[in-house]
Formats: C-alpha cells, structure tokens, sequence
C-alpha cells in the first residue's frame, strides 16, 4: 500500500494538555529567537477535546507561565472555587472533614471547568502561533532510524476491510469521588467516581459503584430533578513519584499524564502535564538550536530534559505526595492514608525521610471468584442511577464498522478456560462501556467471549486489568472512539 510521508522538525503524539502546550511553547521560543521550527500535532480524535475527559478543577500556574495573559485571550476558566466540602461517607450517612490550605484537596484559588473546552482553547493559540494540527491521525506506530532513536510515527491505515483487505468493602479498595458545579449560563454538575484497578474481588464493577454513589443521603439531592447528559470513562495514571519512568530517549521525550505526573490525592495533573510540555519544549528547542550540539544517534536524545523536570515545581510537589498512595496498601487501609496524610503531610510538610513502595501490577490483584463474595448492586432507577449502555450512548463512541478489529485476543480460548473459570469473567464488569459479555455457543453449552468494539470509549482499562493479560488494545482507523463535547 502506498504511502505519504512528511518531514518536520518536531511531532508532537497526541492533543491534550501537555502536547498543546508543548507545540505553544516551541513556537513562543521559535519566534523569541528568530529560528524557525515547523512543529505539528497529531491527535486521534476527529478534533481537539473530542477525546479528553477530566473533571475537572484546574490550578492555573501552568496557564500562567505559559500564556500569561489567558484571562484576556478568553481561556474557558470562568467558575472560581470559592468552598470546598471533603466527606467521608458511611452507609447512610457522612462526616466532614476539615480542609485546611496546604493540603492537597484545598482548591481555593482553582477553577472549575470541562477540560475538552479548554483543550479547544489551547489549540487555537496554538495554531495562532503556527502549529499545524491534524486531528483524526492517530499515531498507530513507532518509526525508528538504523541506530534504533526514534524517527517518527505512522498514522492508521483508512479503507481497510475487517478482512485484512472475601465480600468486598470500602476500606481495603482505593478509590474516592469528586463533584464540581459549573456555571455556564445554566447550573451544570461534573461527577467522577474513581476505583484504584488494583481491587481484589472480581465481581466489584466500578460503573455500578458509580451508580450506587450517586443514591448516597449526602450527594443524591444535587442530582435529583436534574438530566444525565454526558457520560464518559478513562483509565488514571496513578503510580506517582515511585512509578515515573525514564522520560528521555533517542528521538523522543515523555510528557504530560502517561509518565505518572498526577497528583494522586489532588486527582489533578493537568497542570503538572502543561509543565511537563512546557519543559519538553525548550529542551528540544536548545538542542536544536545549538550549534555545537552533535548527538550519538540519529534521533536526537535530549537528555537534560529529565533534569529540567526534576528542578520543577512538578517534581516538588510529586514528592510531597509520592507516599499518599502507597500508604493505603497496609492493614489499616483508608484509615491509614488519612492518617499518614494528617501526621506526615499536614504536619511534617512532606518532608519524610522515606518512600513507601508499592510493587504489583493492576492486572495480578485478582483473587479467584471463588474466595470472593458476590456483589449485589441495586437496580438503577433512570433518575439518579442508569444502564450502561444507555450512558454509553451519551458518550456518541462509534468506530466504522469495516475496519480492522482494535480489541484483539492474544490467545481465543484463555477467556472461557481461564477468566471466567477462575475469576467468573472479570471483563463483564471492569469494562465501564459493555465491550465485553460471555455468551452461549449457538450450539451446545459452552460460552464464549464476545467483544462489542464499536462501544469502547478508548479508556484503556482492559488493557490495564485483565488477568491473563490476553487483550491486545490498538488504535482505531481515523475519527473512531468518543465524542466528548466539552468535557
């Protein structure tokens, strides 16, 4: 098959945050210094924001540095925080907890906001600046020099055919909430619900935990006499400080949320990502600019990037957090996070002298159905509490139909011999749009997996959680996934 290639000076993979603000600020350098860079931007959804789901409650330093007169350039950040209410709840009912400036859920000074809009923002400053973006391109492989740096990425094949042509409980699982209002003209609610996919019982469905959050005493008043209108799902990077990998190599850099910069606690990384972007940016931009610069390998290895990260006010506040996490995987469970968090955050400022380890994969949690007790959860009443896949509808996925499948098996009988055999089909409740169900054989009484493709929101969770690490997740032919407005 033929095929078109373009040469630029930097490709930035994906349009969010960090990728946004990366191409902003090579351009800024490029016209401060009067060297001319030709930066583009590939992003798999058919355009910016489509794709980008977050709360979300931004803090604006990033904006800040990097586009300092945002306010007057009309940034979607119009609701300020002005009260915050942190509740642990009970069964039936809750129990304030004290907020106080300095720890990470304080979120005075903030702004509420749909991240999709501001990512729209930000793509228009961008292209001011002469970004060029190609939104409905998604990166589906890596293209490499001889010497093995990182020369590229190939973009998704179109027009092809499809031919080829213990009872669970709320102090051993992590997780929390968040319920932010807007005001846009007419009263708007965002509500997230996050479950830690290193949960044990194999029944627990973290769609269905969402549904029954949403009846508490202490939340079900916000939502009654209102409408659902959007609904989406994604998987959270929350491994932190201890989980961040090696973010330079040979032709390329890590930025934004995929290397691990989100403040867990906060639930917040969107400005950590602009940074990480940001700092990405002008380690190319020296590098390119250096003249006397010469590099082992073809792609050029922009070491000092790490560097500049670890100088920032990204890693200072990663290390005051790094064990807020960790600390939840001990007997004491939600009780010692807050305990940890209340001696050694708020007290001691972040500045213990150890860091607590965290050593297993999502995917290896599992303990056989067997040893688990099954979750009864309530039926959803289409007020509060709804179906699936009415809220995926919600979501407007849709893939074309004649393309090559992107949700493939490794191996096509470890499914029914082992998943369900062992932890009673885990895939039918881990997935928040009902890509996955067990059928029975047509003929016979076997069952078999069936995979509903055109339903996957893109959020990456059966990749991360099956046990049998048996699901082979790819990009979809152009403009397929979501299609967030505003979110």
């Amino acid at each position: 098959m033929e095929r078109y290639g373009d040469e630029v000076d930097v490709l930035v993979v994906g349009g969010g945050p960090a990728g946004l603000a990366a191409a902003i600020r090579l351009k800024q350098l490029s016209l401060e210094k009067n060297h001319e860079l030709r930066v583009c931007l590939v992003e798999k959804a058919t355009e910016l924001g489509a794709h980008t789901l977050s709360g979300a409650c931004l803090e604006t330093h990033a904006f800040d540095e990097l586009i300092p007169d945002w306010r007057e350039r009309g940034a979607p950040l119009k609701t300020k925080v002005k009260e915050d209410k942190f509740l642990f709840l009970t069964e039936k009912s809750s129990f304030r907890i004290p907020i106080f400036k300095g720890l990470p859920m304080y979120n005075h000074g903030n702004y509420i906001a749909r991240l999709g809009n501001v990512v729209k923002w930000l793509g228009e400053q961008a292209e001011e600046l002469g970004v060029e973006i190609y939104p409905g391109y998604p990166a589906s492989e890596v293209l490499y020099h001889e010497d093995g740096s990182v020369k590229g990425v190939a973009t998704t094949d179109v027009g092809i055919g499809k031919d080829g042509s213990p009872k669970v409980n709320d102090f051993k699982t992590y997780g929390g909430s968040f319920l932010y209002h807007l005001d846009e003209g007419s009263p708007l609610v965002a509500v997230g619900f996050v479950v830690g996919l290193d949960y044990t019982n194999p029944y627990l469905s973290p769609y269905r935990e969402f549904q029954r959050y949403k009846h508490h005493p202490a939340i079900r008043s916000t939502f009654e006499g209102g409408k659902r209108i959007a609904y989406g799902a994604r998987a959270l990077n929350e491994g932190g400080l201890q989980s961040i990998p090696k973010l330079a190599f040979p032709g390329g850099l890590l930025a934004g949320c995929s290397p691990g910069f989100m403040n867990v606690p906060k639930i917040k990384g969107t400005h950590n990502a602009m940074k990480s972007g940001m700092l990405a940016a002008e380690s190319i931009f020296d590098k390119l600019t250096d003249e006397n610069f010469t590099s082992e390998t073809t792609g050029i290895y922009c070491d000092e990037y790490e560097a500049r990260v670890k100088k920032s006010w990204i890693w200072k506040e990663l290390q005051s957090v790094r064990n807020i996490r960790p600390s939840f995987n001990n007997p004491l469970g939600v009780f010692g996070t807050m305990m940890y968090t209340g001696l050694f955050y708020f007290i001691g400022r972040g500045k213990e002298p150890w860091t607590l380890k965290h050593k297993h994969k999502d995917s290896e949690t599992l303990k056989p159905a067997s040893q688990c007790t099954p979750i009864e959860y309530p039926k959803p009443d289409g007020e509060i509490s709804f179906d699936l896949l009415s809220s995926v509808a919600l979501s407007g996925t849709n893939h074309e139909g004649d393309q090559p499948a992107h949700l493939t098996l490794m191996d096509d009988s470890v499914p029914v011999d082992r998943n369900l055999a062992v932890y009673d089909g885990p895939e039918q409740r881990f997935c928040p749009a009902g890509v996955y169900e067990y059928v029975r054989v047509e003929e016979g009484d076997g069952m078999r997996l069936q995979i509903n493709a055109q339903n996957c929101v893109h959020c990456k969770t059966c990749d991360i959680k099956d046990p049998s690490q048996n699901i082979n997740w790819v990009v979809p032919e152009a403009g397929g996934g979501p299609a967030y407005s505003g979110m």
